[in-house]
Order: structure tokens, then sequence, then C-alpha cells
């Protein structure tokens, strides 16, 4: 964000500059979630306390990374409150901070592994080796 306080209050601009979103997502996200209430001056512009930036990486993280829906953020703030989301902009690292340390024991740990018998396994090898060829393709 630029040179504002943490503490500051954002506008909807500013938010949807810092989270990448267009400023529609987050009007929309006010109708589905309670729990972000940005404070309304004049005119109805937008101003975010801090928390609900927070509120709103959480909720984008859940979406967008971990694969919920709507309902499902919902029902994840229903049944644990905001701590949850607000704790998950942190712990939804795991996938790109183990792309960067392959070699970390701890993260690799964490990460639920599933075995597939042979004949899926080679199934999936060729849809590997298809979609290689195509990218190279694509590339060229």
């Amino acid at each position: 964000m630029s040179t504002k306080s943490p503490e500051a209050f954002r506008t909807i601009s500013e938010v949807s500059k810092d989270l990448s979103l267009p400023q529609h997502v987050l009007r929309f996200w006010e109708t589905k979630f309670v729990q972000i209430k940005p404070i309304k001056r004049g005119g109805g512009r937008r101003y975010y306390r801090p928390e609900d930036v927070r509120l709103l990486k959480g909720i984008k993280s859940m979406l967008y990374n971990d694969g919920y829906t709507i309902r499902g953020v919902q029902k994840v703030i229903k049944e644990n409150g905001t701590k949850k989301l607000l704790k998950s902009e942190n712990e939804n690292k795991v996938f790109t901070e183990n792309k960067k340390n392959n070699n970390d024991s701890s993260l690799h740990d964490k990460i639920p592994h599933y075995s597939i018998n042979e004949s899926k396994r080679k199934k999936l090898m060729n849809v590997l080796d298809d979609l290689i060829s195509l990218k190279k393709k694509l590339d060229n």
C-alpha cells in the first residue's frame, strides 16, 4: 500500500488495488458477508478499517486459494467466527512456501499424501505428458 499508516482507513479503490480485486467484487462481498462493514461517508463513499481489510484478505484467500465457495466461507465464519479467516492469511501460504522450500521436511509433512493404483498413475502421467507437449507447442 501507499505511505498511509497501517491503522489508517482505506478507500475502496485503495483496497481494490491492494487485493488485486475489482471494486464491484468488494461491494458484492459486502452483501454476502455481514462481517464486512466499511464506514460510509457522504455520497456513500466507503472507508475500510484495517480489520475489514484483513478479513477481505482472508475471504479472498479462502475463495481463490483454498477453493471454498461463498457459502463455504459463510459456513466457516458461522462455525468459527472471523478469527479463522484472519489467521488463514498466514496459513494459506503452505503451497507457495512448499514450492520455494522443497527440501523443508516440516512443510512436506503438513501436506496430505495420497496413494493411487498403478493404472490411475499411468493415466495421470499420460495426461501430464500431453499437457507438457501442448505447452511446448504454445511456447514455440
